[in-house]
């Protein structure tokens, strides 16, 4: 089954390939590589040379902390990634306030999805339906789409990012936002107004965009 990869995810996956030449490139030792003139020898340590090989012959134990990630990277069943998105509770950022006057997460996550055509598709509600091609107003965090300190395009997502690599929910879960004029980064939630419009058959695979948005508070 080929399913559709969104907007963040696509491009979170180059940035993680990045990183990943990047940091291969900075600690792969040099082939064939000289010493400096007069630099003397590395003599090669025996008790280092001890340790790695009692660490070969001793069998891996279980990390407690590995199993905490992985419970972690688990909610209710579902993996991280996918669905409404959890605030981690180690997070120094705090929720989304209460406010009466924006659009709330609870009815823009409340969404099932079926199987067409070999993809996944969302199945909108009425009430979801009834944002749609309308003025509205959201808050939430931004996950930048673009380099700099100020964005015109960014994603606005309900809970906020808990790695520089990861998506923390669902296409449910986030927000493309386009803006009028750029929006100054910042981890503090921030309110946006404008065009609403409820996606079908985004090419990459989001449900929710904003356009001509701008910053409110």
């Amino acid at each position: 089954m080929i399913i559709k990869h969104s907007f963040a995810t696509s491009l979170l996956c180059a940035g993680v390939l990045y990183a990943g030449v990047a940091s291969a490139q900075l600690t792969s030792p040099i082939p064939n590589a000289l010493p400096l003139p007069g630099a003397p020898k590395a003599a090669k340590s025996t008790a280092a040379t001890g340790a790695s090989s009692a660490q070969q012959a001793r069998p891996a134990a279980s990390s407690p902390s590995a199993a905490t990630a992985a419970s972690a990277a688990t909610v209710a069943g579902v993996p991280a990634g996918q669905g409404a998105g959890v605030h981690s509770p180690n997070s120094p950022i705090a929720p989304l306030p209460d406010r009466g006057d924006v659009v709330p997460w609870s009815v823009l996550t409340d969404i099932k999805t079926k199987t067409d055509k070999n993809k996944i598709t969302p199945v909108y509600t009425m009430g979801q339906m009834a944002l749609n091609q309308k003025t509205q107003k959201v808050q939430g965090f931004m996950m930048p789409l673009e380099p700099g300190e100020k964005q015109r395009h960014f994603l606005l997502t309900s809970v906020p990012m808990s790695c520089g690599f990861c998506v923390p929910g669902g296409p449910e879960s986030m927000i493309e936002v386009r803006t009028k004029t750029p929006i100054k980064y910042t981890l503090e939630p921030v309110v946006v107004e404008g065009k609403f419009l409820v996606l079908n058959d985004d090419p990459y695979g989001l449900y929710y965009r904003i356009t001509d948005a701008s910053s409110v508070k």
